[in-house]
């Protein structure tokens, strides 16, 4: 007994499998343009979480600062300095300005702090009464 081998029908789908080089170019060209501006988005988005993670500590630090200024009655004179916080590093200084009334103090502290190699800074200030607290 002799069996005749079947042939299966070709589709025309089964004969053209895979994509064509048109295709695989433009996907390719897709992904040159869609990659950089992920990987940008991505570093503006680390910034951005550095940078407000820096400046809530610089904030803390400046109120620290103009509390320890106030108490020790210190806060007459313009003065600087630096805190270790952490593995950062702020610099602050601090200005005494007259404000409004003659007996009325503006006194305010900056404390600056660099990410990724810039400079930023945070302000905090508070108004004395100078005629009161000598």
């Amino acid at each position: 007994m002799k069996f005749k081998p079947t042939r299966l029908p070709r589709s025309g789908a089964d004969r053209r499998s895979g994509f064509t080089l048109a295709e695989s170019l433009a996907a390719l060209a897709f992904l040159a343009v869609v990659v950089p501006v992920a990987v940008n988005g991505v570093r503006v988005a680390n910034l951005a979480g550095q940078v407000a993670e820096r400046k809530a500590v610089a904030a803390q630090v400046a109120d620290r600062v103009l509390n320890e200024l106030v108490v020790t009655g210190r806060w007459n004179s313009s003065g600087r300095g630096t805190v270790d916080e952490g593995r950062h590093q702020f610099n602050w200084r601090s200005e005494s300005t007259s404000w409004e009334r003659a007996t009325l103090r503006q006194v305010s502290v900056i404390v600056t702090y660099n990410v990724q190699g810039r400079e930023y800074d945070v302000r905090v200030a508070t108004v004395l009464d100078s005629a009161q607290t000598q």
